[in-house]
């Protein structure tokens, strides 16, 4: 938790490059943040583990520089012998947090493997290495989109956090108030983990809207249309989402959101434009 009058934690989220050229273009964008002194730097995991050797590599590296690492790692299609030898694999890599999730389901898959939720990795990750591991795991305040009912999504958070998770990182969201109600309700069921929002700085309006749209985070009437009558002009799109995330940040943290999680694209600059405007720039 953030100390009064001390800077908010920062945390920083990267994807695995596919290529060797992506592989030096994200040592370089690592390389600027690093000055923010992040308390960790997570690494996305794709449906079905599809880029699991190339995540494992990021982190590796990441733990090489001096960096905190988080492994993102999702369950979907996984048995637990699987899950065990990666857990042994990951623990003797030197990390020691992770962001456990069910995973996206690849096109045409069911529910298969033995792992059907996240809570169920969670709760297996907990028995087989105690408190080996710091777990994350995933908030949705404004529902996930797959989730029955808005309580459901809520009963199926407090499932995860019971199952042995230690704090939360949200889906980005441009709503403050859909925040503090999600923390307000999750207090309400007994759930005490830190939640930390995930935020997402705008870089383009077609690539947000068409994400957003995608994985069930709204964007306000009133910033789609600003963004939409920007055209092809990006600097004023750059302007423009600087002050609008900047603005939901300096909310949150006047709230009491414990830190900042910014899904960075594997990109330096946006994330420092918006830690910039907050006076958060450090280094």
């Amino acid at each position: 938790m953030t100390q009064a009058g001390s800077a908010p934690a920062l945390s920083l989220e990267f994807f695995p490059p596919k290529t060797a050229a992506g592989v030096e273009k994200l040592r370089a964008v690592r390389a600027s943040l690093y000055a923010m002194q992040p308390e960790f730097c997570s690494v996305t995991y794709g449906a079905g583990g599809s880029t699991q050797a190339g995540t494992f590599s990021t982190v590796a590296q990441i733990i090489a520089e001096g960096g905190s690492a988080a492994s993102h790692f999702s369950c979907i299609g996984a048995n637990r012998d699987k899950v065990r030898t990666e857990l042994a694999e990951l623990k003797a890599m030197g990390v020691r947090r992770l962001v456990a999730l069910r995973g996206d389901l690849p096109s045409g898959y069911g529910m298969g493997g033995e792992f059907h939720y996240a809570s169920d990795l969670v709760e297996f990750i907990r028995a087989e290495t105690g408190g080996d591991f710091h777990i994350e795991v995933a908030a949705y305040p404004e529902t996930h989109p797959q989730a029955h009912s808005p309580q459901s999504d809520l009963n199926a958070f407090a499932i995860k956090a019971r199952a042995g998770a230690d704090s939360a990182i949200t889906q980005y969201f441009f709503n403050a108030d859909a925040y503090f109600r999600f923390v307000d309700d999750v207090r309400k069921l007994g759930v005490e983990i830190p939640i930390v929002p995930g935020i997402m700085p705008i870089t383009s309006a077609s690539s947000l809207l068409r994400f957003s749209d995608a994985c069930g985070a709204e964007v306000p009437r009133w910033v789609r249309l600003r963004l939409q009558s920007f055209g092809d002009d990006t600097a004023s799109i750059k302007a423009f989402g600087e002050d609008v995330v900047a603005g939901l940040c300096q909310r949150l943290l006047a709230g009491g959101a414990p830190g900042l999680h910014f899904y960075t694209m594997n990109q330096s600059e946006p994330t420092l434009g918006v830690l910039r405007r907050l006076g958060l720039a450090r280094g």
